[in-house]
């Protein structure tokens, strides 16, 4: 949340669809992310959402991503008084959805931070982007793992983790996708877990790191 405002990013709809059209099967999982994102909209009460990129998932037209979509702006409709999409790399053909009152925009100033979807670099001097679906790979005392999103904060940057509940993030412990990140001192940037209503600091990735090869020579 920023002010009345909240924040997420990349939530890939139709990315089943995109899976489906290319021979595959997976689960339906709409209404999971619609009941997800209703939940925080009831908890938080904000005035606006602000969605920082990849509302959809695919480059080219689906037939069914279109009702998908609409079927998702109907499941959160009366929860918010705004909607503003900052489109993202996915975003394509998608002005047809100021019909339903999404304003989109390709960049947003918000309380003096520029919010970009982070897949090319703007100007600017501090930053809300998505792009990068960040994440990292926690194990047990026997060594089974679980990869779970992330928020990267610094000061002139933070980075959103994934909405979607099918994107399973990119491991920041071990590779960075986004312009933003990679010409940014990454190690110095805190990684906050979201988890059962709290959020959970693991302290700076560069001690971070350090941490995990320290416990991998044991």
């Amino acid at each position: 949340m920023v002010g009345k405002n909240l924040l997420v990013a990349d939530l890939h709809v139709g990315f089943e669809e995109a899976l489906v059209s290319e021979g595959h099967y997976v689960p339906k999982l709409l209404g999971n992310l619609i009941s997800s994102l209703k939940a925080v909209l009831e908890r938080e009460r904000p005035k606006r959402l602000i969605i920082d990129g990849d509302l959809k998932h695919s480059f080219v037209p689906i037939r069914r991503e279109k009702a998908e979509l609409r079927a998702f702006f109907e499941g959160i409709d009366g929860l918010v008084d705004e909607v503003i999409l900052v489109r993202g790399n996915h975003d394509v053909g998608v002005l047809w959805l100021r019909e339903l009152g999404v304003e989109i925009v390709d960049e947003l100033d918000l309380k003096g931070w520029k919010v970009v979807h982070g897949h090319k670099l703007v100007e600017g001097e501090r930053f809300i982007i998505g792009h990068e679906h960040p994440s990292i790979r926690l194990r047990d005392e026997v060594g089974a793992a679980v990869k779970v999103p992330a928020f990267l904060k610094g000061r002139d940057l933070v980075v959103l983790p994934a909405f979607s509940p099918w994107a399973y993030g990119n491991d920041v412990t071990r590779e960075i996708v986004s312009p933003f990140l990679k010409k940014t001192d990454v190690l110095n940037l805190r990684i906050l877990v979201p988890a059962g209503g709290e959020v959970l600091d693991f302290g700076e990735l560069g001690k971070l790191l350090e941490a995990m090869r320290k416990i991998s020579r044991v």
